[in-house]
């Protein structure tokens, strides 16, 4: 049984992604160092083009979010290193640890559906899967339908722009690079079941 006490985070509503900013973010954090100037050059760069100052700063919010979870290693990486398909593979991890939701969604839904040869993933994987969380969660249990369509939206939104499903929502093998899935089972291993085709200690 899961318990109340262990939330889930569902403010993964903004953009998708959001690659090019999560890595001049990235690229800023490497300078500035502390998080708090790196969200304050952020604003001042314009690393968003939202309209708005509140969006701009709930976006990078976000974005921080996602990269805080990164070692500093693995920020050095995905700001001077990575290759494009590595940045998007890097995030995709980095929502993964941020959001629980995103977390067990990728492990009980996309990496359970690769394994028994179901490719398709339609929208209403997302609605099963949130229903059963909700419940023994209330915080799930109290979001609106509205805001629940829109999570859906986004989620797959963000698995299409790092390439775990396909524009047409099939569930696509992770193009891992071999540097960056040793630097994963360098680190933590388990963390290889967020990415379809990944899900045991071999390939």
């Amino acid at each position: 049984m899961e318990h109340e006490d262990q939330d889930y985070r569902m403010s993964f509503t903004l953009g998708g992604l959001m690659v090019n900013e999560s890595v001049e973010v990235a690229r800023l954090h490497a300078v500035h160092q502390g998080w708090k100037e790196t969200m304050a050059q952020a604003l001042t760069q314009g690393v968003t083009a939202l309209p708005k100052a509140v969006s701009r700063r709930r976006s990078l919010r976000e974005i921080i979010a996602r990269l805080a979870t990164l070692s500093d290693q693995e920020l050095a990486f995905v700001a001077a290193e990575a290759e494009r398909s590595e940045q998007q593979m890097w995030l995709w991890l980095a929502n993964c640890r941020a959001y629980r939701f995103v977390a067990e969604f990728a492990t009980d839904v996309l990496q359970e559906r690769f394994l028994a040869r179901r490719f398709d993933l339609p929208p209403e994987s997302f609605d099963l899967f949130f229903e059963e969380k909700a419940e023994w969660h209330r915080k799930l249990a109290t979001i609106s339908a509205s805001t629940r369509r829109k999570l859906r939206q986004v989620l797959f939104r963000i698995m299409r722009e790092a390439g775990v499903i396909s524009h047409a929502n099939a569930i696509q093998h992770a193009n891992l690079s071999p540097r960056l899935e040793d630097m994963i089972r360098t680190r933590k291993p388990t963390e290889l079941v967020f990415f379809p085709g990944f899900a045991h200690a071999g390939r």
